[in-house]
């Protein structure tokens, strides 16, 4: 499993490729539509209107609004979820010292039972190559 930081950074790079997406969507997909009184829509012929936009209808435009929404709020909340498990203010210098220091020994009583399972395997592989030696044909 990767470290939280490298999964944050993954995260964010997903939320930033969402947000592509998104721009890409809206880009592509809208309609002419005027926003003010004073606002034209300027004539663009089908052949010109094909590779700038593609629109959608109004109910399909709004649903693949909302998804993309859903989405990016969903990845949000992911990140804000991995930066709290993240140590920050509310663990002082001391407490993260502290529980490097308790990793540590972990990791040393770890390593001396790895020793010792390793010095185990030698002498049980010894004994039986012993029992294998002894054993002759009739």
């Amino acid at each position: 499993m990767t470290d939280r930081l490298t999964q944050l950074q993954d995260a964010v790079d997903q939320l930033a490729q969402q947000f592509v997406a998104a721009v890409h969507f809206v880009h592509k997909r809208h309609d002419y539509q005027t926003l003010g009184p004073n606002d034209k829509v300027r004539e663009v012929k089908p052949e010109e209107m094909q590779q700038t936009i593609d629109p959608l209808p109004a109910e399909d435009f709004q649903a693949g609004l909302s998804e993309l929404s859903r989405d990016l709020i969903t990845k949000e909340q992911q990140i804000e979820y991995l930066i709290s498990m993240l140590p920050g203010l509310q663990n002082s210098e001391e407490d993260q010292e502290k529980s490097i220091k308790e990793l540590e020994e972990d990791l040393k009583a770890a390593e001396a039972q790895r020793l010792e399972a390793l010095k185990e395997k030698d002498e049980i592989l010894a004994e039986l190559d012993r029992v294998i030696q002894s054993i002759h044909r009739p």
